[in-house]
């Protein structure tokens, strides 16, 4: 049971998805041959329902096989199944007609009986399978109404009265489209969830493209228009000294005060950008988070700690909150801060951990992000690849050597705060930060409180 249920906890939502749909096709043959070719017994002889039977058990299969081929066809992966679907409508008319036949000369306590169950529910699998093979609704409607009125035109000659064969038309038409439009509904229902997965990826992406629009767009305002004077300077400069005036050396001193300036602006830009205000990240957290769909919620008020603490654990809640959108699954985040015992401590826990490499045997999840150091990374920690193991902070490739969560620890460190980040019980990670307040400004105790 735990290697099954880790096999269906490693897959994404749209897989899960996809398996519900695909094995939901194939209980279609089970629903067949249940009702279908498992009452012919009662109803004809032993030879008759024999028959009968094998006819409605291959018919099951094919349309199985059908499904599965079509459902691939449906998601881009294989060409569409045309010989398939063929052979599946020979076969359907071929076991009706067949069906027909044997209601006429078999024998059996109810042997007509079992000869129209065979005949009106072979045609109507037959189509809803079928839909699955083709586009456009007018093309599914055609197809149930090709087998309706095949079934109702067949029926008359070979015995039926004109009323039953109306009849056998209609209620082949009916659950040809009950079985078709289920088969449709749900082939869109798994791309529609795709598409939405996909768009997620999208948005995550485009988020940490932006934030570095944003950094560039800084440092340009900033380098633009200095380095354009340096040039111009130095290039005067130039000029000055080939006719030996004494007025170049000034010029360089310009130079030089205008570089100092840049480098300075630089790292105030820098600095600016590393510091991040955690009343600021907590609050955003759970705006990015409940847009994406993720229930969060939010305990704790930063205000009165020290600014070093906040701009660390800031980028604990940035780190966790990029992490929980681009890895996993979740479906539930909290995030709390409260002081204990002297300590500040942050714990950030999610649901939804998708394991699905290979970073189960070791390591804390550290993706190859570009989180550490300087801090740099802008908000994309942790970007390793995304089918490794997505659990919170730093979800890569743990083996990979990434620096998601040292980076993080480095931060940590210079506040004296440590850093504990692991799984929780079955599907669960949890993200524990924890720094000392000793010797620095005291902290408010209405940091426990509740504010969102």
């Amino acid at each position: 049971m735990n290697g099954a249920g880790g096999w269906w906890r490693g897959k994404t939502t749209p897989a899960k998805i996809e398996t519900y749909t695909r094995w939901s096709f194939h209980f279609f043959a089970v629903i067949e041959v249940a009702a279908i070719g498992l009452p012919v017994f009662a109803q004809a002889g032993t030879e008759v329902a024999s028959w009968l039977m094998a006819m409605v058990v291959v018919h099951a299969l094919l349309c199985a096989l059908t499904a599965s081929r079509a459902l691939d066809w449906a998601r881009g992966r294989r060409a569409q199944p045309v010989r398939l679907l063929w052979a599946l409508a020979v076969a359907t008319y071929l076991f009706a007609v067949v069906a027909l036949v044997l209601r006429r000369h078999g024998s059996g306590p109810d042997v007509e009986a079992a000869g129209a169950g065979v005949f009106t529910g072979v045609p109507a699998f037959g189509a809803g399978t079928m839909a699955l093979g083709v586009h456009h609704r007018r093309r599914v409607l055609s197809l149930v109404a090709g087998f309706a009125c095949g079934a109702g035109a067949v029926s008359f000659p070979l015995g039926y009265p004109g009323p039953a064969a109306l009849f056998t038309a209609l209620v082949v038409f009916l659950g040809g489209a009950f079985l078709a439009f289920t088969s449709i509904f749900s082939v869109w229902l798994l791309n529609a969830v795709y598409e939405l997965d996909e768009a997620r990826e999208t948005r995550a992406r485009l988020a940490v493209a932006e934030e570095r629009l944003r950094f560039g767009r800084d440092l340009h305002d900033v380098l633009g228009r200095n380095l354009a004077v340096i040039a111009l300077k130095s290039e005067l400069a130039v000029q000055l000294a080939r006719r030996e005036r004494p007025a170049a050396v000034d010029q360089m001193i310009e130079v030089q005060r205008i570089a100092q300036e840049s480098q300075r602006e630089v790292r105030d830009v820098v600095r600016g950008y590393r510091d991040a205000d955690l009343g600021a990240e907590l609050a955003g957290a759970q705006g990015v988070l409940t847009a994406a769909g993720i229930a969060c919620e939010v305990t704790g008020d930063a205000a009165g700690l020290p600014a070093e603490v906040q701009s660390a654990l800031g980028w604990v809640v940035r780190e966790a909150t990029t992490n929980v959108l681009r890895h996993g699954d979740a479906g539930r985040c909290a995030v709390g801060l409260r002081v204990r015992e002297g300590c500040v401590v942050l714990t950030v826990e999610n649901d939804g951990v998708a394991v699905r490499g290979s970073s189960r045997g070791g390591g804390d999840g550290s993706g190859g992000g570009d989180g550490s150091g300087d801090g740099s990374g802008l908000g994309d920690g942790g970007g390793g690849n995304r089918r490794g193991r997505g659990n919170g902070v730093g979800g890569g490739n743990a083996g990979g050597g990434g620096s998601g969560l040292a980076g993080l620890r480095e931060r940590l460190a210079r506040v004296d705060g440590t850093l504990q980040a692991g799984p929780v019980g079955a599907d669960g990670f949890r993200v524990v930060a924890s720094v000392p307040l000793t010797g620095r400004a005291t902290a408010d105790t209405s940091v426990s409180g509740v504010t969102s």
